[in-house]
């Protein structure tokens, strides 16, 4: 039935026997399905008489609360029956297909591009080059944070989509060849011929940095891109002179690469009619990537642009770049005025998609006689790569600036900074970015301190964590608290029985080692986030947020929180992510912060679209705002038992133009905070090495975490064990590899590059303790993102070390792979006079 209008005042004879009629109506609804009638004022002189919704017809049971439980995903469904949406899945039924061009020298002068045979072939629409990108105007890739407080001025010299006159890493793009299908498109890529004067190229981030070394850059000297500083030196140096121990050592993070099941791709179009351009790419922050290319590249205003993302196959801080690729299909779409599709192969993503990790560090700890930190020196040299990538500057600056010390109470640190440029793929943030090095450093230095001062390294930690809280960190943090003795209180009692252990491993002729790390995280990413609740006409919730899941699991845990905070059914809401035309910002992936900031972001709005409810409901039962009580999708009138449906009144906001309530009760929340949560925690692993080969089982993983509230116990422990699995891979299997002369990538497919696979990877032990909520979030809740891979790299080592130290082997870099473990071996028997011979270990 539609609704009645009567255009008299409010107040008129006509409108209350109006109201009557509406009290009428409904007090003569004998069936359970009839319609209910209600009173609706207008902005203007009118007044509705709204057909309402049967409530019995409306799903109103509150369920019992869902945050806390561990439930089944719920976007898992769609993707386990192959109904995930993809970028390489999306039609696009006449679009072109591009092809990247990619130089094969690290480092040449560019004396020619012959493209005229390409262009001639059939099916071709396109082939561009740098000139073209420079007759168009298209700007070059941006930096997107240029303001960290850097010693040094920050180098970004220009990268562009296209390279220009010269070439600075294999995979770098030279030309985009456009066709109709991918395979004629291919075929002119290879028609493409690039003429090259090759330039000596610099591979190690040693060599870059010595004098004479050749030039990558003109403006950056010694092939420096900055230096960051913090902390003073002047009273760190004074504390080491003072120290009865110090302990130095030099620990490599190896290069890796982030191996995402889908790798990257993009689709490009433009509206001639409204001059706009539109993005669907495999990425992980819709907003930033809007904001750099808008600003910076195509110089266009912001609303001229469109970035969406649809589902996304795993990113681990590589798809949060902004890529040369993304530029290419939006500007050849623009050129061509046709959608123009790009999808990488395996091969494009490893020498072209952004790397991780790669810096080496060298350490200074100052310890006192009783083993008190008294002091902490740290210089490290990070790679950049070949350009300084989106977010590189922040990763071994200001992030690992965060978490350098750990658990530890360390009253004086100086960290040292430089990125250098080599003539490789660049490098960016990788899972945990920054803090899986900075933790690194504190744990291998714990145990390379406690073997050279034969000290039990495990009462090093015990002796050093700091207790009292909140704490101060050398680094200028305040830590709010932490569970740091119970968390190793826990580890050293699921050790129990090593020894036992470890005498079975020796009759079988193998060795064995016991490994701890502790950790502390400094979780936040983006400050600040966006999240908005709404009813549709069609019936169901929408959430939207700022945030971007490309595995984690927010489709289900954003609808536990919107679920129990409206007290609607699970099955209510839908999900919406990824797309600048639902929401003008937002934070993206990164850092550890969907929940922290994109979650409380999104209870404020759920909060808000009460709000907005009980303010609609107020004007419908004709009752004060103040009087109206929501639970579980009803609004009631206190004092009369007088009800409405959420439903009811989200319908009712569509059909009565508001100027304080929008359509479907949305509300938009922003969640204002630039506060840290400290993820912290302890783990353990056992190893076993069998010595004729260096082969290496992981036998054992415990993990003993905190990461506050647990949302979804199941969904936090399969973040920290993917993560933990990362760090095993760090540690014992990955590692980017490039040919000392010529640049060329040694690892550059699967045949090369090694993964951990289940087999290698045993059943995860342990516990998350939900004893001590974060008071940075209205949640309570901690990241849990990265922390595995955080702990799991220095656990790991330790280990390895504890079992080949009685050797007589003093040191291993990542990756410990069965050749580096043979051969260390080898070595220290050369050395010593009883070659086979295993001493006792060293205290754990």
């Amino acid at each position: 039935m539609d609704a009645l209008v009567v255009a008299e005042e409010r107040t008129s004879p006509c409108c209350v026997s109006l109201v009557n009629s509406a009290r009428s109506l409904n007090a003569g609804s004998g069936r359970s399905n009839a319609c209910r009638y209600v009173l609706v004022p207008t902005r203007g002189p009118a007044t509705l008489l709204l057909p309402l919704q049967p409530s019995s017809s409306i799903h109103l049971h509150m369920t019992e609360p869902l945050l806390g439980r561990s439930i089944n995903r719920l976007e898992d469904e769609r993707f386990v029956q192959g109904r995930g949406r993809y970028i390489a899945d999306l039609a696009a039924p006449h679009a072109l297909h591009g092809v990247v061009v990619r130089s094969t020298h690290a480092h040449a002068r560019i004396i020619a591009i012959r493209v005229d045979a390409a262009r001639q072939m059939p099916g071709v629409a396109a082939v561009l080059t740098g000139i073209e990108l420079a007759s168009d105007n298209i700007g070059p890739l941006p930096c997107g944070v240029t303001s960290i407080p850097m010693t040094t001025p920050l180098v970004v010299p220009p990268c562009h989509a296209l390279a220009r006159d010269v070439v600075r890493y294999v995979g770098e793009p030279v030309a985009f060849v456009v066709a109709e299908s991918a395979e004629s498109a291919r075929d002119a890529a290879e028609a493409v011929v690039v003429d090259y004067e090759p330039l000596q190229p610099v591979i190690s981030m040693a060599d870059a940095v010595l004098p004479g070394a050749p030039s990558i850059w003109p403006e950056a000297s010694n092939n420096i891109a900055f230096q960051f500083n913090r902390g003073e030196i002047g009273p760190v140096e004074a504390a080491i002179r003072g120290a009865a121990h110090l302990v130095e050592c030099e620990l490599v993070n190896n290069r890796v690469i982030a191996a995402p099941l889908e790798t990257r791709g993009a689709l490009g179009a433009f509206d001639a009619s409204s001059g706009r351009l539109h993005l669907t790419a495999s990425a992980a922050g819709a907003h930033l990537i809007r904001d750099l290319l808008a600003d910076r590249v195509f110089r266009i205003p912001r609303e001229k642009l469109r970035v969406s993302i649809p589902d996304v196959g795993g990113g681990f801080g590589m798809k949060n770049a902004l890529y040369p690729e993304w530029v290419l299909v939006l500007w050849a779409a623009r050129r061509l005025g046709r959608q123009v599709k790009w999808i990488g192969d395996r091969s494009e993503d490893f020498v072209a998609s952004t790397h991780g990790r790669d810096s080496v560090a060298r350490a200074r700890i100052a310890l006192d006689r009783d083993g008190r930190f008294l002091a902490l020196e740290t210089k490290v040299l990070a790679n950049l790569g070949a350009y300084v990538s989106t977010v590189a500057p922040a990763v071994p600056t200001m992030a690992m600036a965060s978490a350098m010390g750990g658990v530890y109470d360390i009253p004086l640190i100086a960290f040292q900074t430089r990125g250098v440029f080599t003539n490789t793929t660049p490098v960016d943030a990788y899972r945990g970015a920054g803090k899986p090095e900075a933790n690194y450093l504190i744990e291998r230095c714990i145990d390379i301190a406690a073997a050279e001062l034969a000290m039990d390294a495990l009462e090093l930690r015990h002796k050093n964590i700091f207790r009292r809280f909140p704490h101060h960190s050398a680094m200028g943090l305040l830590v709010e608290q932490g569970s740091f003795a119970h968390a190793i209180d826990h580890a050293v009692a699921a050790a129990s029985g090593f020894d036992v252990r470890r005498q079975g491993s020796r009759e079988r002729g193998k060795l064995r080692g016991l490994g701890y790390a502790c950790f502390l995280e400094t979780a936040r990413g983006q400050p600040n986030e966006v999240a908005e609740v709404s009813f549709g006409e069609d019936g169901w919730i929408y959430l939207k947020v700022g945030t971007h899941s490309n595995g984690q699991g927010h489709e289900t845990t954003y609808a536990q929180i919107a679920a129990d905070t409206l007290g609607l059914p699970l099955e209510r809401f839908r999900f919406r992510q990824g797309d600048t035309d639902d929401l003008d910002s937002g934070g993206g992936h990164g850092g550890a912060r969907s929940m922290h900031q994109g979650g409380t972001a999104l209870l404020l709005a759920a909060e808000g679209l009460i709000e907005n409810a009980r303010r609609l409901a107020a004007r419908l039962l004709q009752a004060s705002v103040d009087a109206i009580q929501y639970e579980a999708g009803m609004l009631r009138v206190g004092a009369t038992g007088q009800e409405i449906s959420l439903n009811e009144v989200a319908r009712a906001s569509y059909q009565v133009p508001s100027d304080d309530i929008a359509p479907g009760l949305a509300h938009q929340a922003t969640h204002l905070c630039d506060r840290y949560t400290f993820p912290n925690g302890c783990h353990v692993a056992e190893i076993e090495i069998n010595p004729a080969t260096g082969e290496v089982t992981l036998d054992r993983y415990v993990i003993f975490d905190d990461y506050g509230r647990l949302l979804d116990p199941r969904l936090t422990l399969g973040q920290v064990h993917g993560g933990v699995a990362q760090g095993i891979g760090q540690a014992l299997f990955e590692q980017v590899l490039f040919d000392a002369e010529t640049g060329q990538i040694l690892s550059g497919s699967l045949m090369d590059y090694a993964l951990p696979r289940a087999a290698d990877l045993p059943s995860f032990e342990g516990s998350l303790t939900p004893d001590f909520p974060s008071s940075a979030n209205r949640l309570g809740v901690k990241g849990s993102g990265q922390a595995g891979a955080i702990a799991a790299p220095a656990t790991i080592m330790n280990a390895l070390m504890n079992a080949l130290t009685p050797l007589g082997v003093r040191h291993l870099d990542m990756p410990a792979t069965p050749s580096r473990i043979w051969h260390a071996i080898q070595a220290a028997r050369s050395r010593s006079p009883s070659p086979g011979r295993e001493t006792a270990s060293p205290a754990q």
